[in-house]
């Protein structure tokens, strides 16, 4: 029996969780006056298009943090190029200001990590103990 943590595909069982981090370029203050609201709608919308589950999000005036559960055929790279391109095209276009204040409205890089419900040492010492059986 498979646990709720779980999903299942026809090929696969996964737990895939991102924490991802990004800012917007120069790391501007320019997430408030309901700019914020807009970015999380619209990251609800893109991530639905994409099936991606969020189960977090946070927007800060000068970044954003938010936790994924993503299928296994989606790179990272890909989720991140999807939520950026389209948050960026949209909100340039319904808040002016954003074009004004900033030449782009994300900066390239981001922070991510995966988050999964056990931890790496656990793994670690599970792959170790393997040769013992």
């Amino acid at each position: 029996m498979v646990s709720e943590r779980w999903t299942r595909s026809n090929k696969s069982v996964y737990n895939l969780g991102y924490h991802i981090i990004w800012c917007p370029k120069y790391r501007r203050n320019v997430l408030v006056n309901g700019i914020d609201v807009r970015l999380k709608e619209l990251l609800n919308y893109k991530a639905q298009e994409l099936k991606i589950d969020i189960k977090e999000i946070e927007v800060m005036p000068d970044h954003i943090h938010i936790f994924i559960k993503a299928d296994p055929v989606l790179s990272p790279h890909y989720i991140i190029q999807q939520f950026k391109g389209y948050t960026s095209r949209i909100l340039r276009q319904e808040f002016p200001v954003l074009k004004r204040k900033l030449p782009t409205l994300w900066t390239r890089s981001y922070y991510i990590e995966s988050v999964g419900h056990i931890s790496e040492s656990v793994v670690r010492k599970y792959i170790e103990e393997q040769k013992k059986v």
